[in-house]
């Protein structure tokens, strides 16, 4: 009997079927989590930020607000040079799409003024982080450097005050103590190791504090320092969290002669305002 041959086309048609069968599949679609132990399970991305472009910086502070913050600008009589020092002068960053800043600096017949605002987004590179929740941990981080005196009642500032009284008391204080009125008078309130209402004569609201109402987060320092043997520099700064951008506004003023320090609540209220009108662009 005659034997039946195999068609070769038959048999490579067979051979392909069956290696596809017993092959592994090499797809890549399904995004899975690379943590041992969890194999095979998907991950969802944090959200990101509000956020994804900055302001120009130097666009960002009104002339409005530079001629309340900078009295000397509305002193300048050449109209090219005002025109120059509402411009301000931009920071150097190398990246402008995550931080920016302009600063400008201005002469008046009384005083020196300082103004800085910085803008810093932040972008999460953890998709189990959001980028807000890596923006409060970088304000949070940038508070705690600010060394904010407790709130005035608080338990904090309680058990301070009780410890000062037993040291005082007992005639034994430390280095760490706040300063004696006594001594207050030529100690610089400022945001490190402030001292309290109490001893300072500075009053509870213009502590070095948290604000509540700019922002998501935010608080204000305040600091003077001796700029000559004549002169003090008083520097107001408030920093504030928007979703995941950080806005810093940096405030200094300082006399052209001894006419005593800068007043404190007139440049914080200038401050926190400026801070307040960039919290609501942002928003707008």
């Amino acid at each position: 009997m005659q034997r039946k041959a195999y068609v070769p086309g038959t048999a490579v048609l067979l051979a392909a079927l069956l290696a596809g069968c017993t092959g592994g599949s090499g797809g890549g679609d399904t995004t899975t989590d690379s943590k041992p132990g969890d194999v095979g399970a998907t991950t969802p991305a944090a959200q990101p930020g509000k956020y994804r472009t900055l302001p120009e910086a130097c666009a960002a502070v009104s002339h409005d607000s530079l001629d309340s913050l900078l009295p000397g600008i509305k002193q300048i009589t050449d109209q090219e040079q005002r025109d120059t020092a509402y411009e301000g002068e931009a920071t150097l960053t190398y990246d402008t799409d995550r931080r920016v800043g302009c600063g400008w600096k201005v002469e008046s017949t009384d005083a020196t003024d300082h103004l800085l605002v910085d803008f810093e987004r932040v972008v999460s590179y953890d998709n189990a982080i959001s980028d807000d929740a890596r923006a409060q941990d970088i304000y949070a981080t940038k508070e705690a450097a600010a060394d904010l005196p407790a709130p005035a009642g608080s338990a904090t500032a309680s058990a301070t005050g009780s410890a000062s009284a037993t040291a005082t008391g007992s005639g034994s204080g430390s280095g760490s103590e706040a300063p004696t009125p006594s001594s207050s008078a030529s100690t610089p309130v400022t945001g490190g190791g402030t001292p309290s209402a109490g001893t300072s004569g500075t009053p509870a609201d213009l502590q070095p504090r948290r604000l509540d109402s700019v922002g998501d987060d935010a608080f204000l320092d305040d600091k003077l320092n001796s700029a000559s043997s004549t002169t003090q520099q008083r520097t107001v700064t408030v920093v504030f969290r928007t979703s995941n951008v950080i806005v810093t506004v940096e405030y200094a003023e300082q006399p052209t002669a001894s006419a005593g320090a800068p007043d404190s609540k007139e440049m914080q209220d200038k401050a926190r305002n400026l801070a307040q009108k960039l919290v609501d662009r942002f928003n707008g």
